[in-house]
């Protein structure tokens, strides 16, 4: 283990992501041509991960598709969601560019020409952003066409958040434990959304991710010998790299099953 890391680390780490994973919820959808976008994102989907109308409290998000300007059905729609702390996805179909979407943020509203099919992936993409992580990896584990923008989106975060911790922390060393573990909470999370039990089988896969630690931080010294002055910079970069290639290395091991 590297240095800092013992198995009680990895095991607080481990529990952490199992206790941020929510009940699983149906992804709502609701509004003009609801039963067409319900049937495409539900494809490989299990029983009742998507479904059109319901109680929007029992909802993981809320997809609205608008087929114009905002109606006073839809602002219903959207404000119940809104009360209900449940994010929102409004997919705009009719001429309603640059119309303000009450109770959406800008980033969730997804334009879609009229004639146009349904751009799922953007749609995804606004879900992924939109859900905590722990929930965006129960509804990528539910809902197969969801998990390609969910993972990517987390693989994003992780390495944001090691890029700037790892350029942030001058102590040498003292930033390694940090982000071997933020690494290893990665793949648990890229393993849930796939639908992996959080088991004693993720074992291997962890003691994969703490032996890259050392790799990366070996090179990272090696980096810092050639460019000193800028080394909070170098270890930035080495910090957010590894835990991408981390994260892509264990997307491509999930989905290769």
């Amino acid at each position: 283990m590297p240095r800092g890391i013992d198995v009680r680390a990895v095991l607080r780490a481990a529990r952490e992501v199992r206790g941020s994973l929510p009940t699983a919820r149906p992804v709502q959808v609701s509004g003009a041509l609801a039963d067409i976008l319900a049937k495409e994102l539900g494809r490989g989907a299990g029983p009742g991960a998507v479904r059109v109308g319901g109680r929007i409290e029992e909802a993981a998000v809320l997809v609205r598709v608008l087929a114009g300007p905002v109606s006073e059905e839809d602002e219903g729609e959207l404000a119940a969601a809104h009360r209900a702390r449940v994010p929102i996805v409004a997919v705009q179909t009719g001429h309603g560019d640059g119309v303000d979407v009450p109770y959406a943020l800008a980033t969730a509203v997804v334009a879609c020409p009229p004639g146009a099919g349904f751009p799922l992936d953007r749609i995804a993409q606004a879900l992924a952003a939109g859900l905590e992580s722990g929930a965006a990896a129960v509804a990528a584990a539910r809902v197969p066409v969801l998990r390609p923008a969910v993972c990517h989106d987390l693989i994003r975060k992780a390495a944001l958040q090691n890029g700037v911790l790892g350029a942030a922390v001058f102590v040498p060393g003292a930033d390694l434990p940090v982000l071997a573990l933020n690494q290893l909470r990665l793949v648990l999370r890229l393993a849930a959304a796939h639908g992996r039990e959080l088991d004693r089988e993720r074992a291997p896969e962890a003691v994969a991710v703490l032996g890259g630690a050392y790799g990366f931080r070996a090179l990272a010294r090696q980096l810092l010998g050639l460019v000193p002055v800028a080394g909070w910079a170098v270890k930035g970069a080495v910090a957010y790299g590894g835990t991408r290639a981390v994260g892509e290395a264990a997307l491509r091991f999930y989905a290769e099953g």
